[in-house]
C-alpha cells in the first residue's frame, strides 16, 4: 500500500514572503526536481485545473491536478487527477520566520492499479519511487527556502 509522505523545513522569512514564492505555480520547475512545467488554467485559486509535465532522467510524463485548498499565507493543496493523491503545503509562522510542511496524502481508496503498475515497471518499485519522492520534497523545500530568504 502506498504511504503518506512528509518533509518540512524552517525558513527565515515571513509567511507572506514564502507564500509569494510557493503560490506562483509558474516557478514550481525552479524548485521541484521532477517538475518541468506547470500551467494553471485560469487564476490560481480553489478549483483551478493545472496541466503539468514531469521529468525524471529520460522519463517525461504529463499529469493534471485541481487546486483543492488555497488560503493565502497558510495552505496550498492540489489533488492529482491520475492517482488521487493530494499534495499540500502548510505554512506556519514561527519566531524565526515560517515552517513549511509538504505532504503527499494517499486517497483512502489507494492509488489506482494502472498507476501502481506503471510505478512498478517504469519507476523501479513503490518503495524506490516513494524514497525518490521524499528526496524530491526535501530538495523542493530547500530551493523554496533559498528563494524566500533572498
Amino acid at each position: 500500500m502506498p504511504n503518506n509522505l512528509e518533509a518540512s523545513i524552517d525558513i527565515a522569512a515571513a509567511p507572506e514572503k514564502v507564500w509569494s514564492v510557493l503560490a506562483d505555480l509558474r516557478r514550481m520547475p525552479e524548485f521541484s526536481p521532477t517538475t518541468w512545467k506547470v500551467l494553471a488554467l485560469g487564476g490560481v485559486r480553489v478549483g483551478t485545473f493545472t496541466v503539468n509535465v514531469n521529468k525524471d532522467g529520460w522519463r517525461v510524463w504529463p499529469t493534471s491536478s485541481r487546486i483543492v485548498a488555497f488560503e493565502a499565507n497558510k495552505t496550498l493543496a492540489f489533488r492529482m487527477n491520475e492517482n488521487r493523491t493530494v499534495w499540500r503545503y502548510e505554512l506556519t509562522a514561527t519566531a524565526q520566520g515560517t515552517r513549511v510542511v509538504e505532504t503527499r496524502i494517499v486517497d483512502p481508496k489507494g492509488i489506482p492499479a494502472p498507476v501502481r503498475a506503471m510505478i512498478n515497471t517504469a519507476m523501479g518499485n513503490e518503495q524506490e519511487f516513494e524514497a525518490a519522492l521524499v528526496a524530491g520534497m526535501q530538495e523542493t523545500l530547500a530551493r523554496v527556502k533559498t528563494a524566500a530568504e533572498r
